[in-house]
C-alpha cells in the first residue's frame, strides 16, 4: 500500500470556512453549509479504559484477559494508572482518527501523536454537512499525516441507512426523525473499515461523555469488529475547555483557522436528513429558540402564501422520483430539503430522553424528512394488509429506540429490516404531496398495479351486490359475545 496516498473520493464546492466552532450567527441562506467540526466534534465513544477493582488496583481489559497493576507490600507503589496507561499506550501502533479539522480533532490528532507516539490516519465524511473538506487534507498533511482519506459518502447515507430506516416509519418519541442517530452507523462503518485497509490498531474521535452519540459509536465498532481499541481522548486528558483546548493548539503550533463575526452559541450536526442544534439558550426548555439559528427554512409565518404541489413516486418503498424526474437517493433527499425548507417545512423543538439517562433540549431541522413520511405513509395506506400495517406500527417505537440507541448493527435491528423489507415489496405508487407554510399535506395516493382500495367496495353508492351489508350484523354479534357475557355476570353481582 502507498501509504502516501490520499484517498480523496468527491468533493463539494468551497465554502466559508468556520473552523474552531467559530462562525456567525446571522441568518444563513437555505441549505447554507455548515461547519464540519459539528459533524465530529459532537459524539464521542467509550475507551477502553481501566476499571477500578475493589481495592483500587485497576484491569486493563482486553480479549478475554485482564492485567492488574500493583506494588509490593511494604514498597512504594507505582501508579497503577501509569504504569496501566504505559503498556496499553505501547501497544498502540497506528489510529484512525475521524477528522474535521476543526479545533476539537486538530487538538485530539496532536495529541495522540504526543501521548500514543504512534501513526495517525485521518478519516473525513462527507455526509452532505456542506462543508468544504480540502481544508482538512492540507491540515493533516501539515501535522504529518501520511494516510488521509476524504469518503464522498452521500449517496451510501441515504440509499443504506436513510432509506430503509424511513421504510419502517420510524419515530422517536413521537416526533424524532433521528437524523443524528442513524448518521452514527455509517460513520463507525467506514472506520472500521479503514482499520483493515490500514492495519490499524485502533480508532479514535473526540467528543465528550454526555451523549447518545458515544454509545452508537461505540456499539457499532464493536459489532463490526469485536477487539477493536477505542481511544477517546476526552476521557483521558485533561484538557477541559475550549480554552484549554486553544492553549495547547497554540502550544503546540497547531494551525486553526477562525471565521471573523459573532460565535454561534449552538452545538450542531448536519448531514443530507436534518440539522440538530444544541446548547446556548435552547438550555432552558423555557427560552423559545430563536429564529436566526434556523439554516435550511424560513419560518412558516415567511413561507410563500401559494402552496408547492409534487408528485412523489416510490418503487418497493423508496422514493425514486419528484415530478415524474428520476434521482438519485442523495439528490431526490437533498430537492426535498430545498422544497421543504422554502415551504416553512420540518421544524421540531424537542426534549428528549437520551440512552445515558438525562433528559436533553435539542432543536432540529428535517424538511425532507418530513415530507417522506407522510408520503411513505400516503402510499403504504392503499397498498399494504391491514393486519400488516398495524404491526408495523407495533414494532416501528422498537425500531426507532434501535436505531436512537445505537443498535443498528445489532441482529434484533437487523431482523426486523428483513421483515419491513419483506412488507415493501408492493409499496408502490405515487403520492401528491402540497407544501404550505410549515405543512406537508397529502393530497392523493395512487398504485396502478399494488392499490388494495376497491371503490367498489368502499362506494356509498350502489354497489351492485359486492358486499352484503347483511353479513355485518352477526361479525358484530360474535365479536361483542365477550363483552356480553362479561356484563351478564357484572349485572348478577
Amino acid at each position: 500500500m502507498n501509504r502516501d496516498r490520499a484517498a480523496v473520493r468527491g468533493r463539494i464546492p468551497a465554502t466559508a470556512n468556520t473552523e474552531g466552532g467559530e462562525e456567525s450567527a446571522a441568518k444563513k441562506p437555505l441549505c447554507a453549509p455548515l461547519p464540519l467540526y459539528s459533524v465530529f466534534s459532537v459524539f464521542s465513544v467509550f475507551s477502553v479504559a481501566p476499571q477500578p477493582d475493589t481495592d483500587g488496583a485497576e484491569h486493563v481489559h482486553g480479549p478475554g484477559r485482564g492485567f492488574r497493576a500493583g506494588g509490593l507490600r511494604g514498597t512504594m507503589r507505582a501508579s497503577p494508572q501509569r504504569s496501566v496507561n504505559t503498556m496499553a499506550k505501547a501497544s498502540v501502533k497506528k489510529v484512525v482518527l475521524a477528522y474535521s479539522g476543526g479545533l476539537d480533532t486538530s487538538v485530539i490528532l496532536k495529541w495522540l501523536q504526543e501521548t500514543y507516539h504512534c501513526e495517525i490516519v485521518t478519516f473525513t465524511a462527507d455526509i452532505g454537512q456542506g462543508e468544504e473538506l480540502e481544508p482538512a487534507r492540507r491540515k493533516a498533511e501539515l501535522m504529518g499525516v501520511k494516510e488521509i482519506f476524504i469518503d464522498d459518502l452521500r449517496e451510501e447515507f441515504v440509499r443504506d441507512f436513510v432509506f430503509p430506516m424511513f421504510r419502517s416509519n420510524a419515530i422517536y418519541e413521537g416526533e424524532y426523525l433521528l437524523g443524528t442517530s442513524i448518521a452514527r452507523p455509517l460513520i463507525a462503518k467506514r472506520l472500521i473499515e479503514i482499520v483493515r485497509m490500514t492495519g490499524a490498531d485502533a480508532i479514535s474521535h473526540g467528543a465528550t461523555g454526555k451523549g447518545n452519540d458515544q454509545v452508537r459509536f461505540e456499539l457499532g465498532a464493536y459489532a463490526l469488529m469485536p477487539d477493536i481499541r477505542v481511544i477517546a481522548p476526552w476521557r483521558e486528558w485533561d484538557l477541559t475547555s475550549r480554552e484549554t483546548l486553544l492553549a495547547y493548539a497554540k502550544q503546540h503550533s497547531i494551525p486553526i483557522e477562525f471565521q471573523t463575526g459573532t460565535k454561534s452559541p449552538y452545538s450542531m450536526d448536519a448531514n443530507l436528513l436534518h440539522i440538530s442544534y444544541e446548547g446556548g439558550v435552547l438550555e432552558d426548555p423555557w427560552t423559545p429558540a430563536e429564529d436566526h439559528m434556523w439554516r435550511w427554512s424560513v419560518s412558516p409565518e415567511a413561507a410563500p402564501d401559494k402552496a408547492t404541489v409534487i408528485d412523489l413516486t416510490f418503487e418497493n418503498g423508496d422514493p425514486v422520483a419528484i415530478d415524474g424526474k428520476r434521482l438519485s437517493p442523495a439528490a431526490l433527499l437533498a430537492k426535498l430539503n430545498e422544497l421543504g425548507g422554502a415551504n416553512g417545512i420540518g421544524r421540531l423543538d424537542l426534549v428528549e430522553n437520551r440512552y445515558v439517562g438525562m433528559k436533553s433540549r435539542g432543536c432540529y431541522e428535517t424538511p425532507g424528512g418530513t415530507i417522506l413520511l407522510k408520503a411513505h405513509r400516503a402510499i403504504e395506506s392503499i397498498t399494504l394488509d391491514r393486519e400488516v400495517a398495524h404491526l408495523k406500527d407495533d414494532l416501528m417505537p422498537r425500531y426507532a429506540s434501535l436505531v436512537y440507541n445505537g443498535y443498528w448493527w445489532s441482529p434484533e435491528r437487523l431482523m426486523l429490516q428483513k421483515m419491513i423489507d419483506e412488507s415493501q415489496q408492493r409499496v408502490n405508487g405515487v403520492v401528491r404531496m402540497k407544501l404550505y407554510k410549515g405543512n406537508a399535506i397529502v393530497v392523493g395516493r395512487k398504485s396502478e398495479r399494488d392499490s388494495l382500495f376497491d371503490s367498489v367496495l368502499a362506494t356509498f353508492e350502489d354497489d351492485a351486490g359486492s358486499y352484503n351489508q347483511a353479513d355485518a350484523a352477526g361479525f358484530i354479534r360474535l365479536n361483542a359475545l365477550r363483552m356480553r357475557v362479561g356484563a351478564k355476570r357484572d349485572n348478577r353481582d
